[in-house]
């Protein structure tokens, strides 16, 4: 009978180690059936699994496919029609990149890598997609449809922020990513126009940041404040400081005119709430945390806003949320219970609010 020692363990450990090895990198090529979404699905079916339309994904993939597309088609290159969707396919589902990969016929390291260049090649458009509108007939265009919301005034804007789960970043500032609903987030500001496309967006603020901090900080305060917008507006709720061009709500409305004010602010701010709601539910990777860089998250966030815009600009219906996801996504904006003290503390920019007030709002009772 063989006697026991430790030095049997061990070379029997090794030999297990060794087989595994050899088996990871002796497995034959193979190169997974990869199907043409654009031709499987009818439309219908298409936005329900990519949560945009064809021709949206189209628009899109004209825009990108020289950024993307492979040199060569050596090693059965992943086609750009079939990055796009892949990428497409994350973000309407927010799932492992492994699970991404599966349903493209990829492995997971080409998925992210392709994740990745989607991604930044879309966020590279942000100019072209997202930005404020200066011409006289734009603003005309923006003040009439908010207008038509509630009849309130030379709005050219709705102003919020709003929480996008991410994974713990690791690292000693962690927790600055920690938001007061106790997740880790990025606070992404946006500012929207009547149609609920965004204008505007930051999109590289940790959780714990203050909207007003956001917004203080942002070229979109510089340029109101040097008065390139003119009489334009953006209305924002409480937790922003009360300015000549940014409106927030009052606290405590005494007069039918202030009351008034106030009904007409919430009805017209309301738009911010409902881009949010639309985007989110959109793209659910948004809601349900992205497992991926901060870097990357920045790119992400900024590549479904212009995808969002895109969609309304065609028309793409929204498709149906996942009873299972209702509960999960947040689709509201940034914290409800932020010091809301903020506007009251700037009475000397209040006089643009009071006059709108008393020489507009008190002649509409």
């Amino acid at each position: 009978m063989a006697e026991w020692n430790e030095d049997t363990d061990s070379d029997i450990e090794d030999l297990e180690i060794l087989n595994d090895f050899n088996s990871y990198f002796n497995r034959p090529y193979l190169v997974r059936p990869r199907e043409n979404n654009f031709v499987k699905w009818d439309d219908t079916e298409f936005i329900r699994r990519f949560r945009v339309s064809k021709n949206t994904a189209f628009t899109i993939l004209e825009e990108i496919a020289n950024d993307i597309s492979h040199p060569t088609n050596r090693n059965h290159a992943l086609s750009a029609c079939n990055q796009l969707l892949l990428t497409l396919r994350y973000y309407a589902t927010g799932c492992m990149q492994i699970t991404v990969g599966d349903f493209s016929g990829v492995h997971q390291t080409t998925a992210g890598k392709a994740i990745k260049k989607v991604t930044e090649a879309i966020a590279s458009r942000r100019c072209r997609y997202i930005m404020l509108q200066d011409s006289e007939e734009d603003k005309r265009k923006h003040q009439n449809g908010f207008y038509n919301m509630a009849r309130f005034p030379l709005v050219y804007g709705a102003l919020d922020c709003t929480h996008i789960r991410i994974q713990s970043p690791g690292g000693q500032n962690a927790e600055y990513f920690r938001n007061r609903k106790g997740y880790f987030s990025l606070n992404t500001q946006a500012v929207c126009n009547s149609d609920l496309k965004f204008s505007n967006i930051v999109a590289r603020w940790p959780g714990a940041s203050h909207d007003s901090t956001i917004f203080q900080n942002s070229r979109l305060c510089a340029i109101f404040e040097s008065g390139q917008m003119g009489q334009l507006v953006l209305l924002g709720d409480a937790g922003y400081p009360n300015k000549k061009y940014l409106l927030t709500p009052l606290q405590n409305p005494v007069t039918e005119a202030e009351k008034l004010y106030n009904e007409s602010h919430i009805r017209t701010r309301n738009c911010i709430e409902r881009a949010f709601g639309i985007w989110k539910r959109r793209f659910p990777v948004l809601s349900l945390g992205i497992k991926t860089k901060v870097e990357l998250v920045q790119d992400i966030i900024v590549a479904t806003a212009i995808l969002h815009n895109l969609c309304i600009k065609h028309s793409d219906v929204m498709p149906n949320l996942d009873v299972n996801l209702e509960n999960i996504i947040d689709v509201t904006g940034s914290d409800n219970n932020q010091d809301t003290t903020l506007s009251s503390n700037y009475s000397n920019n209040s006089y643009r609010r009071q006059m709108l007030i008393d020489n507009y709002f008190s002649s509409l009772q």
